[in-house]
Parts: structure tokens; sequence; C-alpha cells
């Protein structure tokens, strides 16, 4: 008789006794166990989109590439360019398959000449990890995995006033510094996963308690309150931001999900995955990510079909949906051959056996004017 293996058991991270403290339902998450929610969802997603919310990343990875070839080595290991990237910047970029597909979406930050801060997602660090030390064989780069880092996210149009930081306050959008805040050393990035603006708090994970304690003190005159992984969905999906392992995944390429933006094949040489790539670029794809809403009260959600409403075939499959806080009906997002991407085209989406009309749209729902 064989018994089970047990299950391991999930990563904490350095505020999870903090997360406890207040009372928050956790979840397993790519191996951690983290918030998610504290009180209600809803009212976390409209603190956010109000003032602001605090959020724990500190499940991503965090891996430092250094060395004299540091930029090189990731030019050729990403699908974006690096070598040229200035301190103080970040760039969204992809680490590819040799055919194309989408290994894991990530930020890279430049914080000195010879030193760059690759962010993963975190069921993905390892494969990150290792992906890039085979990539650099040959180049003078190094990349660690730091297990020792904390990040703390303050996300909403109140977070300028909320950290009251004049180098902060100077970052334009994928800019970052190194800084001293509440007596600690931090570097704060202008980025976010919300929609929003906001700032991340990349710290030592010693720092990390008395960092969030001091923003929560700080925002409470805000409205800041603390924010799970529920709200953060849906707020990053109003934003049409994709998500690793529903809208990218190996099996799908950045022009599939109209992010061939971020491969550089004008600027740089060879990289793992040019040239599939650059066969890819050259032909229209064959399905396409759209949005998708919906003026009835029901959801569509991750893997429902996505029909032709004259015949009743199907014609894609949802990557990502829920009710909107925000705008007040239901939207997803999900690919579709490309026949059918076009916007305003009506669709059906099978939802547990009822075909519920959906209407195609730009994939970015929600969009705030005053991001810097």
């Amino acid at each position: 008789m064989h018994r089970a293996s047990p299950r391991p058991v999930p990563s904490r991270t350095p505020l999870y006794d903090v997360h406890q403290a207040l009372g928050a339902r956790f979840t397993d998450f790519a191996g951690w166990s983290m918030p998610l929610r504290y009180t209600s969802e809803t009212a976390e997603h409209h603190a956010v989109r109000a003032s602001a919310g605090l959020f724990d990343l500190s499940h991503m990875g965090q891996i430092s590439v250094t060395g004299p070839e540091a930029g090189r080595a990731l030019d050729y290991a990403l699908v974006g360019s690096f070598a040229s990237l200035a301190v103080g910047s970040a760039r969204y970029t992809m680490l590819c398959h040799g055919n194309g597909g989408v290994l894991d979406d990530l930020v890279v930050y430049r914080l000195e000449p010879r030193l760059f801060l690759v962010v993963a997602n975190a069921a993905n660090a390892a494969v990150v990890l290792s992906e890039l030390r085979d990539r650099f064989d040959g180049f003078g780069a190094y990349a660690d995995l730091a297990d020792d880092r904390a990040l703390i996210a303050v996300q909403g149009p109140a977070a300028d006033r909320i950290l009251a930081c004049p180098q902060a306050s100077a970052l334009r959008y994928y800019q970052a510094a190194a800084v001293r805040w509440a007596d600690r050393p931090v570097v704060i990035a202008r980025t976010g996963y919300t929609g929003e603006d906001g700032f991340e708090l990349f710290c030592r994970g010693e720092d990390a308690a008395e960092l969030w304690s001091a923003l929560i003190r700080a925002g409470e005159p805000h409205g800041l309150r603390p924010a799970g992984l529920a709200c953060r969905d849906t707020l990053r999906l109003e934003a049409g931001m994709p998500l690793h392992g529903n809208e990218l995944h190996v099996g799908v390429s950045p022009y599939e999900a109209n992010l061939g933006r971020v491969v550089d094949l004008a600027n740089k040489g060879d990289f793992v995955g040019r040239r599939a790539l650059a066969a890819l670029a050259a032909e229209p794809p064959q399905s396409t990510l759209v949005g998708l809403t919906s003026a009835g009260r029901r959801a569509a959600r991750a893997g429902h079909p996505i029909l032709d409403p004259a015949d009743g075939h199907t014609i894609g499959r949802i990557t990502s949906g829920a009710p909107s806080p925000t705008l007040g009906h239901p939207i997803a997002l999900g690919y579709v051959l490309s026949a059918y991407a076009e916007t305003g085209r009506g669709v059906a989406v099978s939802i547990r056996g009822t075909d519920e009309p959906f209407v195609v749209t730009a994939p970015r729902f929600y969009r705030r004017k005053d991001i810097r």
C-alpha cells in the first residue's frame, strides 16, 4: 500500500506574522502562503482605485545579475535590450523559449552599471534563474536568487502623498532609485500591477515589518488599507495586464498576446528565440488576445469556451474573467481566432452550459489619465 506524499509546506514571506495579526485569509499561491484578503476583496479593490492599497509581493523572485557583461548577457537571454538601458530605469520584458513561447514575463531594473535586478513571477523564479545561468555561459555575468529580500507595493492615487519622498516623487513610470525611507535602505520603483500610479519598495527581509508598519501609519490619513491577492487579480484584469499561467505561457508567443512591442528585433544581435520570433513577427498570428465585456450578470471564467454565435463553433477560450468592481459588469480576457478579434464583434461564452453574449473589446478595460 502506497502512502500519499505529504503536501509541501508553503513558504512564508517576512510579513507572514503581520498578515496573521491583521486577520488575513491565506491561500497557497505558487508555493507561498499569501494573504488572499483581509476583509472584503471588493472593498480592497475600491480602496486602491480611490486612495491606496498596501500589498506584500515578497513571493516574487528577485534575481541579481552582476558582472562586466551583465547587460550583454541579458540582451542574449531575453527579448529586450538592456546593455543600453540607463541606470535607474526599468523595462518590461520576457524570457522566451527557442520556439518563441513565453517562459515568463519579467521586469528588469538597472540599479548600477554592472548590477541589474530581474523580478520573476513566484512560480517561475527557479526556472528563470536556471535559464539565465545557462544562457549566460560565455559571458562575464552571474545570476543569483536573493532569499533575504522583501517587496512591498503601495498602489493608488494617494501613493505619492503617502510616501512623501522627494526622490520617489521625482521618478517617472518605470524608473527606480535607491533611497532611505523610514530610516531603512530601500529601492523604490514607480511600477505596479494594478493600473494605478504607485510604487514598489524592494527591501531587506529584516526590515519588511517595520516598513509595513511605517506605511500603515503614513497611509492612515489617506485611506490606505492592506490588500490581498484577490483584489490584485481584479485590478490587473481591469487594466488588461496579463498573468503568467493564464494569458502567458510557453504555448503562446508575445505576438499572440499583443506584446510584440517588447521583442527588440531591430536594435540588437542574436538572442534566444530570435529566429522563431522573427518568423512569427512576419505573419499575422492565428489567435489573438482580446478583451470581452458583457451587459449581463454572469462572469466568464478561465477555461470557458468562446463561441461563434452564428454556428456555435468554438473560436477560442477565456484565460481570465471576473465581475469588474470598478465598471460594474463582467469583463474577461481570452484568445480567439484572429478573424474574430475585431473590436465590437459579438461572440458567445459558454458558462455552465448556457451561451452568454459578450462583445470583443480592446484588452484594457480601465486606464487612469494621470500616470506619469
